[in-house]
């Protein structure tokens, strides 16, 4: 029997604030007065509002990051398509079929839900065979989300070039994402933004990684893919937990992107320290602090230069980055070498928890802000209704 008090609040919140539009897909574990990971900053995109799961947009809207999909457990290989074509970055690879990936033991579940994608660590190689690994896409197309990616650990190691990236697909029209990459022992990931020509990363823009810069000394801030190798606009993080063995040694972690039409952002968390609203899985990017990585549409138009993307993992060696730049990693031997003995690639390994991504979910398309819904002593009924609104929605979905 259904409860009338919950449908009756749930009636009445509609009725102040009209235009709720109620999620297709549910949410668990509602909680209020979750604790603040980080003190908000001023600048941040969205403003926090009293109750920590509602963000405003710019222009004062209230919105919720709901749940839209979860890459996990059991089914997670069910909604990827394994990628088999030759690797578009000269890597030295033979990316394998599912069936392929999974006779051989490259990819598999564990009996507690994580996720294995890993290279071929066990077959010796003649001089210029290449090493069999996974490259997979997701079948959902995103346009626009809040992707949260927890690792136990990402690949690493000589010769070794893993990515977390989501690409459109059309490239570089719509664009590509690099939210996890690097090579060799690399102890700092670099995220990266490949776009068509007209799209900047503005330096002004507030975030705590580092521009790189080329060998003429200028900073990478011109994402067009058609430049400088297709180096794209790209920021290094400042924490050498970010990758490879310093990463994996702190546990692994989360990494997370915001991408809407007002920035893309992304932060990366190791383990101890997760944000709290993201382990309650009510995640708010406006308590997280600044982000490692900021394209704001100051300078980039993020709706033209980004839409229709597939999410993709892979593990690939030598090529364009790990192979050119080899020579000067401090790695033993040559690239093409080091492929040989499948003993180097015993760390060329993804371990995934899970995968969500979440959409914004609008509380009200009338009113600017919670001020204009009529103040009652100093205190705007939307204080009171949006958390009823949101209760009720994590609540019943």
């Amino acid at each position: 029997m259904y409860n009338a008090l919950p449908l009756c609040l749930l009636a009445l919140s509609i009725s102040i604030v009209p235009s709720v539009a109620l999620p297709d897909l549910g949410v668990r574990n509602w909680r209020f007065g979750l604790p603040t990971f980080r003190e908000s900053h001023p600048n941040e995109v969205e403003k926090r509002d009293t109750i920590n799961v509602i963000n405003h947009n710019l222009d004062g809207s209230p919105f919720l990051w709901l749940p839209q999909d979860e890459y996990s457990g059991p089914t997670f290989f069910d909604r990827w398509d394994f990628f088999t074509d030759p690797d578009p970055t000269s890597g030295t690879v033979h990316y394998v079929d599912r069936d392929t990936a999974v006779a051989n033991g490259f990819v598999y579940i564990e009996n507690d839900g994580t996720v294995i994608m890993k290279a071929d660590d066990t077959t010796a190689l003649p001089m210029g065979v290449n090493r069999s690994s996974v490259r997979i896409s997701s079948k959902t197309l995103y346009t626009t989300g809040l992707f949260i990616l927890d690792i136990n650990r990402a690949p690493w190691g000589c010769a070794i070039w893993p990515a977390f990236w989501t690409t459109g697909l059309t490239w570089p029209a719509n664009g590509e994402i690099d939210v996890l990459e690097g090579v060799h022992a690399n102890q700092y990931n670099q995220i990266a933004f490949h776009t068509n020509p007209g799209c900047l990363l503005d330096p002004s823009a507030s975030f705590t990684g580092t521009i790189p810069t080329d060998a003429n000394g200028q900073n990478h801030t011109n994402c067009d893919a058609n430049l400088d190798s297709n180096s794209g606009c790209d920021t290094v993080e400042w924490s050498r937990a970010s990758y490879g063995p310093f990463f994996e040694a702190q546990g692994g972690g989360i990494l997370a992107m915001k991408w809407d039409e007002n920035d893309i952002s992304i932060w990366s968390f190791y383990r101890a320290a997760i944000p709290t609203d993201v382990a309650a899985g009510t995640p708010n990017p406006s308590l997280w602090g600044k982000p490692s990585a900021r394209l704001m549409n100051t300078m980039c138009n993020i709706t033209d230069f980004f839409r229709n993307h597939t999410i993709v993992f892979d593990i690939t060696f030598c090529g364009v980055w790990a192979g050119n730049s080899y020579a000067t990693s401090g790695c033993p031997g040559t690239c093409p070498e080091r492929l040989m003995d499948p003993t180097n690639f015993v760390n060329a390994t993804w371990s995934i928890n899970s995968l969500k991504v979440y959409r914004k979910q609008p509380l009200s398309g009338n009113s600017t802000s919670a001020a204009d819904l009529d103040p009652i002593h100093a205190v705007s009924k939307a204080e009171f209704v949006l958390p009823i609104v949101a209760a009720m929605i994590y609540h019943l979905w």
